[in-house]
Order: C-alpha cells, then structure tokens, then sequence
C-alpha cells in the first residue's frame, strides 16, 4: 500500500475519537464550599473535587449553580480527584425536570453568549446563567 492511501487511515481512529469525545461522564450534586475546591456528590455519598481550566473554575465559582444535578466531562487526575474538560469541549450540564441543559451565559443587551459567568464583552453589563438545550439555536436580536 503506498503512503498516499495509508495515510487516512492512521487519522481515522484519531478523528473518531476526538469527535466523539474522550473521557469519563460524572453526575451529581455540586457542591461549592467557601475557600475549599467545588466538589461533586456522586449517587451513594461518594465526593469528587472538580478543576479544570480558568473558564471552567470560573463556572465551578459561579453560586447560581449551587445545589444542582450537574453533569461534568472529562478524566480522573488521581483518585477523588477529576479535571473537566476545556471549556471549549462543552463539558458542564445541569439537569432539570428529566432533560440535560448545556451551562451557557447570556447578555441580553448584547445577544452575546459565553460559557464562563462575567461581564459581556461588548457592553460590560453582567451576563446571566442561560441553561440551554445543547441542540437548539440562539434567539435573533
């Protein structure tokens, strides 16, 4: 077999994987505690500390989400210990009423969505928490 027909072969376990997305599912209650790391209870008592990167602790930090059935994606660092997935992967879910909502931002100034809390980029105004349907579209302005 000559190099030009190998080739796309050894990308297509790579791009499968990248596309599926890698790494462990973990649901449970988030449980945020002053000056301490955001912690998951997972069913049966068991907790697991959260991190991930600067966005994503931003979410973590976020007290809107205290409380809820939060759905998290990524890998294991060390036992007890689990590392979300960047930020851009989509990784954070809460659960609401039987369906899985993707962790989004809002400015309704704006029409501008993230997916960290803070001030919108364009008017400064505070963004709020927009629990999305990960398939459905942003409003038009």
């Amino acid at each position: 077999m000559d190099r030009r027909r190998f080739f796309p072969l050894l990308l297509t376990p790579v791009v499968g994987a990248w596309a599926e997305g890698t790494g462990k599912v973990l649901r449970g209650r988030l449980t945020q505690r002053e000056g301490q790391p955001t912690v998951l209870t997972l069913p049966g008592g068991k907790t697991v500390s959260l991190d991930g990167d600067e966005p994503t602790r931003g979410v973590l930090k976020d007290d809107r989400l205290q409380d809820t059935d939060f759905e998290v994606r990524g890998e294991y660092t060390q036992p007890g210990q689990f590392q979300i997935s960047p930020i851009h992967t989509r990784s954070m879910f809460v659960w609401q009423k039987g369906e899985r909502l993707m962790v989004t931002y809002w400015c309704d100034i704006c029409y501008i969505r993230t997916f960290t809390p803070g001030v919108c980029w364009c008017c400064q105004d505070n963004t709020r928490l927009d629990l999305k349907d990960p398939d459905a579209p942003d409003p038009k302005p």
